[in-house]
């Protein structure tokens, strides 16, 4: 979460007349990730969370993910909620912006993981896959091969700003990754986006999922990589595989992975390091100075790509045959 559009307490005053939340006490920003705008509010009858949404998303895409929400929630999935105003719109405009309310999901996400908890997000992981199946909607992972292409031509005159050799590196990367990507494997709704600050324990008990503006179709076990990238690494970049197997034997209790997806296992997770360097790179080129955001550093997911350059099957992540 973070806050790029302020707002002022008459105009939020007036947004929240159009829903029944009763009386507000008292809202401030949230400093965290580097999507949309982000508040948490108090009110007389629920905290609440007020999320602008930013220019990097599409408002056409808004219906998918407010739709997708209710969808896993009705299928028993601890999610947030988007809430409805009073003429039953999920979706309002607050500061110029695209704004929804969302529930409030108690909880708070954990600093320093262990493997019991990267079980559980394994499990739950492969829960919302199984849940996802019949959402009606559509989106494509905007953040694929395309994407990412695109991402590093607005980036690459200045990579080696970053660290000097990057833009040879990045370019060859794209160009294996472009040959060699899978095309068969499962497909479904996808998170996109689980790190530790998207998921929410209480206790050692896994309370919910949260954020979910960079789901869409793609395929499962690329959302799986993109957690073994967000949750099984250690602070110094060593590769933790107790971690990376508790969540793994986790995902297969739920929906067992087929033999094409565990040999595509490393080639995904090559992909989904890259998707976060190419992302954190191009933020950290271009977010404003004075912007209420915590920059993320490009750098230490280039060095969980040069891991996966080197991995040759899927034991080395921890699954065992």
């Amino acid at each position: 979460m973070a806050v790029y559009t302020d707002i002022n307490e008459v105009d939020l005053k007036a947004f929240l007349q159009q829903y029944e939340t009763g009386e507000l006490l008292s809202y401030k920003g949230i400093a965290e990730g580097v999507e949309n705008s982000n508040f948490l509010l108090h009110t007389s009858k629920a905290p609440l969370i007020l999320t602008l949404y930013e220019k990097r998303v599409e408002k056409n895409d808004l219906p998918f993910f407010l739709g997708l929400m209710h969808h896993l929630a009705d299928r028993g999935l601890n999610c947030p909620l988007p809430l409805p105003r009073k003429d039953g719109a999920l979706l309002g405009e607050l500061s110029g912006r695209p704004a929804a309310l969302i529930s409030f999901l108690e909880g708070m996400w954990l600093r320093k993981p262990e493997a019991r908890h990267c079980r559980e997000v394994g499990k739950a992981l492969a829960a919302m896959h199984v849940a996802g199946e019949g959402f009606d909607l559509k989106r494509p992972n905007a953040l694929s091969l395309e994407g990412w292409k695109t991402l590093w031509a607005k980036s690459k005159d200045r990579a080696d700003e970053v660290e000097t050799g990057l833009g040879a590196e990045i370019g060859g990367e794209l160009a294996v990754l472009g040959q060699h990507w899978p095309k068969n494997l499962p497909q479904g709704v996808i998170h996109a986006d689980l790190f530790p600050d998207n998921v929410f324990f209480l206790g050692d008990e896994l309370s919910g999922l949260i954020d979910f503006y960079f789901a869409c179709n793609d395929f499962l076990a690329y959302d799986l990589s993109i957690c073994l990238n967000a949750w099984c690494f250690e602070k110094d970049g060593a590769y933790n595989v107790t971690k990376g197997m508790a969540m793994i034997e986790g995902y297969q209790q739920v929906r067992p992975l087929g033999i094409a997806e565990i040999e595509a296992l490393p080639i995904l997770c090559r992909g989904s390091a890259l998707r976060f360097f190419l992302t954190r790179l191009y933020d950290w080129l271009t977010t404003p100075a004075g912007a209420l955001v915590v920059k993320k550093d490009p750098l230490e997911y280039l060095k969980k790509l040069r891991f996966h350059r080197q991995v040759r099957s899927s034991v080395e992540y921890g699954l065992t045959l």
